[in-house]
């Protein structure tokens, strides 16, 4: 009988974090309509590349096919989320979310995450480090922050930044290579 009851309580459990770990409907809908108009400007965006007509280029082989198809992607799974929070949305409009620390920390990383990738796209390409370097110092910058807590909490922090920076240096060699040598991309 306690290995039943253990077994109850342990479902009883998994679904209470199960329940604690679900997005409010409201959030979703706001979270896929931003997913939605990333895809828009994603396919936009490659719509507006260059085709390269004149060195009659395979039509398979175009610049924006990829992001094309990506933002393509990204707008129907955007869609799918939306009809999805519509649904959860019209059988409990009113769900609470309490806010708590890891929801707080969550929004940092992902603010911190945001202000890195805007940093490296309007500072550091294109203004004067080659890109290797600035692919470089973007990713040694984004690890070492992301794992700074974690690196302090086990006393690894000088690990942690020869790390970051061992695989800085490498991304943004391996990148600039691959786009140069293998996609043909002069990259500045």
């Amino acid at each position: 009988m306690t290995s039943a009851t253990d077994a109850e309580r342990a479902a009883a459990e998994a679904e209470a974090a199960a329940q604690a770990r679900k997005t409010s409907p409201r959030s979703d809908l706001w979270q896929s309509l931003g997913w939605i108009a990333l895809g828009i400007a994603t396919t936009l965006g490659s719509l507006r590349m260059d085709r390269l007509e004149k060195q009659d280029i395979n039509p398979y082989t175009v610049p924006g096919l990829l992001p094309g198809l990506l933002g393509a992607a990204i707008v129907f799974f955007g869609a799918l989320m939306l009809f999805r929070s519509w649904r959860r949305l019209a059988k409990t409009p009113h769900v609470p979310h309490p806010h708590t620390a890891a929801d707080r920390a969550e929004a940092r990383r992902m603010w911190t995450v945001l202000a890195l990738c805007i940093g490296f796209a309007g500072g550091l390409v294109g203004h004067g480090l080659p890109f290797w370097a600035a692919a470089a110092v973007f990713v040694t910058v984004t690890i070492g922050l992301l794992q700074f807590a974690e690196r302090s909490a086990k006393n690894q922090r000088l690990r942690g930044l020869a790390f970051a920076l061992a695989v800085g240096l490498g991304a943004g060699i391996v990148i600039t290579l691959v786009f140069q040598e293998f996609f043909l991309v002069r990259l500045p």
